[in-house]
């Protein structure tokens, strides 16, 4: 098959590619920088220039596809509206230029867009939304977009993702590192999480599953755990202790609202900000990957202790470590 890519150059995106590429297809991405390309090593991709914004861009890049994986996406925003003109009108631009063509469509959501839930109680994708987020209902309301389109689509929600590339979960590793880790709250927040490579063997696979058309998915390793548990793994795998600093909810809270306060008056988007908080103290983020498991045959071949060593042997072979 051929498959269009977007957000090749991210995380996500980058892995996705070379799980398409391993199965035979031939890859097209649409990139805002050719620089960044070429920075990642990926050969026989061709890469389009263009964004979310460009309808001609758009066009060309869906001509001749069978399958659309949209994973370009804003994680950061200065206002709920930066939020929804990207992750709302971006997947409309990017599923109208693709509706001539009768290609699948798989759409690269999040959790967030369902909300979170209670310890014990994973989502399974059968209940209500409930985002509490601006990130989240924003997602929520590009994955509608894609549900009244005209195309076969495919939703896939992933919890937290960490692996190779990521910087964002990085940060956690690196302060593992140093052995003192300072996270939001008591450390009990139950947990649901993907290793990366899993994750774009999912979103893969649902692509080319006739049983996983119409479908919203959690993509997820069974296993829960807990904020603190997880940086005691990241520590233990490095081979060291980690003392883990709780930050409580009024001074959590606290620092996340000057932190978005000062973000705004430098006119830059971040995600530590008060908007953040109503993520960050739920009790539980946690989803169920039966249904996928189910219906497409993928199983995350990751436990977190696997997966964690596979992120921290590539840090530090990148030098990040």
């Amino acid at each position: 098959m051929k498959a269009l890519v977007t957000g090749g150059t991210g995380f996500v995106g980058s892995h996705l590619i070379e799980a398409l590429q391993q199965r035979g297809h031939s890859v097209r991405a649409i990139v805002r920088s050719s620089a960044r390309a070429e920075a990642l090593g990926l050969r026989g991709v061709e890469w389009l220039p263009g964004d979310l914004g460009d309808a001609a861009a758009l066009r060309q890049a869906v001509e001749g596809v069978d399958v659309v994986y949209h994973v370009a996406g804003l994680i950061a925003a200065r206002s709920e509206a930066d939020f929804f003109e990207v992750n709302r009108e971006g997947t409309r631009r990017l599923l109208e230029a693709a509706a001539p063509t009768g290609a699948r469509f798989v759409l690269v959501s999040s959790l967030s867009a369902g909300g979170p839930t209670s310890p014990g109680r994973p989502l399974t994708g059968d209940e209500p939304p409930r985002p509490v987020t601006r990130y989240g209902r924003s997602k929520l309301a590009g994955e509608e977009v894609v549900k009244a389109g005209p195309l076969p689509w495919t939703i896939i929600r992933p919890p937290a993702v960490y692996g190779p590339r990521d910087r964002e979960f990085f940060r956690l590793f690196k302060a593992a590192s140093l052995g003192v880790a300072p996270i939001f709250g008591t450390g009990d927040q139950e947990m649901s999480l993907i290793f990366g490579p899993d994750l774009a063997e999912a979103i893969a696979e649902a692509g080319s599953s006739p049983a996983a058309i119409g479908r919203s998915y959690y993509a997820a390793h069974p296993t829960v755990t807990t904020h603190a548990e997880f940086v005691r793994i990241i520590a233990g795998v490095m081979g060291h202790r980690v003392r883990v600093i709780r930050i409580p909810f009024l001074v959590g809270r606290g620092a996340l609202h000057i932190s978005g306060a000062v973000a705004q008056i430098m006119n830059r988007p971040t995600v530590l900000n008060a908007d953040k908080a109503n993520e960050i103290f739920q009790p539980a983020w946690t989803c169920d990957p039966a249904h996928l498991e189910r219906d497409v045959g993928w199983r995350a071949a990751h436990d977190l202790e696997a997966g964690i060593a596979g992120t921290i042997a590539w840090s530090r072979k990148a030098g990040w470590l």
